[in-house]
């Protein structure tokens, strides 16, 4: 894979592109804004870092979707972002009209790419992107459980004092306050978590992660962008090295967990053709009934953008 186009030029965009081309692994990546002047600028800024960090990557900045065109991988970041007192769901009428715009460009260009969404409300927008795209679920899918789990473990090693690089962790569900964080499933070096923290602390914890955007949003009086451009950046490394990494995505359930059509969290092995399987953990009634409530609260937001037409 040669060809990776990101779409919006914001903050989570340009470090998307910008933490991918660190990596090394594409020959080009695009990066389009309806304000064409600042995609060329970050892009020609990150072309300009290349000798001073070494890739090979080249960026281009463009407000044109012809040079989209034969894109392998495409990341969708573009919308509105949160603002204080703004919840996701705020923002469903104004992101899917951008969403579903920026799809349909998409494909006139590339007949078939894989399409990784960051716009919020995340799974939501999963959903009107796999809709007008008319591509395969497994070829649309959305970033949220990397940033979660990355916060989550974030969280876990300032409170465990170890290096965030031992720990493991699964969410599922919806990206934000219904997310359900398994604990279960969390260990420190093949340790269960539960092993090394006080169930209180670990609570606290599991609590702080659900709010972890607004965190962040109340703080900087915008969303974050570090951890989400470079959660997406490891997703398009997955796809470009055929990884078969096993990350939690949100991705469309077709029969997994007894559900069908909701687009919700779920590990997911990842590689060259996009989602290669949905992996089913065992879930106790307890974890079975929180995965229950957050796809409930995803499928109310589904039916309010299917109204909207």
């Amino acid at each position: 894979m040669s060809k990776v186009t990101v779409i919006g030029a914001g903050n989570v965009g340009a470090t998307c592109a910008n933490v991918l081309a660190h990596k090394d692994i594409v020959k080009e990546i695009v990066l389009l804004d309806i304000q064409g002047d600042m995609a060329r600028g970050k892009a020609l800024d990150s072309w300009q870092q290349a000798p001073i960090d070494n890739y090979s990557t080249y960026l281009l900045g463009t407000d044109d979707y012809q040079d989209t065109a034969g894109s392998d991988i495409v990341v969708i970041t573009a919308g509105v972002p949160r603002k204080p007192g703004m919840s996701r769901d705020d923002l469903i009428s104004t992101n899917a009209r951008i969403v579903n715009t920026v799809t349909d460009s998409i494909m006139k260009y590339s007949p078939n790419p894989i399409i990784i969404v960051v716009s919020n409300p995340l799974d939501v927008m999963t959903y009107a992107a796999h809709k007008t795209s008319g591509l395969a679920a497994t070829k649309v899918f959305g970033m949220a459980g990397i940033l979660d789990t990355a916060r989550y473990r974030a969280f876990l090693a300032t409170e465990l004092q170890v290096s965030p690089k031992d720990i493991q962790a699964v969410l599922m569900g919806g990206h934000g306050d219904t997310m359900v964080p398994l604990p279960r499933y969390t260990t420190v070096a093949g340790i269960p978590v539960t092993e090394l923290i006080a169930k209180d602390k670990l609570d606290a914890i599991v609590e702080r992660t659900k709010v972890g955007g607004g965190e962040l949003v109340k703080l900087m009086g915008t969303s974050a962008w570090y951890a989400p451009g470079a959660a997406a950046a490891q997703m398009v490394e997955a796809i470009v090295k055929d990884e078969n990494r096993i990350f939690p995505c949100c991705i469309k359930l077709e029969g997994q967990y007894g559900m069908n059509g909701i687009y919700v969290g779920a590990p997911v092995k990842l590689g060259k053709n996009g989602v290669e399987q949905v992996i089913e953990l065992q879930l106790t009634a307890d974890e079975m009934q929180l995965l229950e409530e957050s796809a409930a609260a995803v499928q109310s937001v589904m039916e309010a953008y299917d109204k909207m037409g």
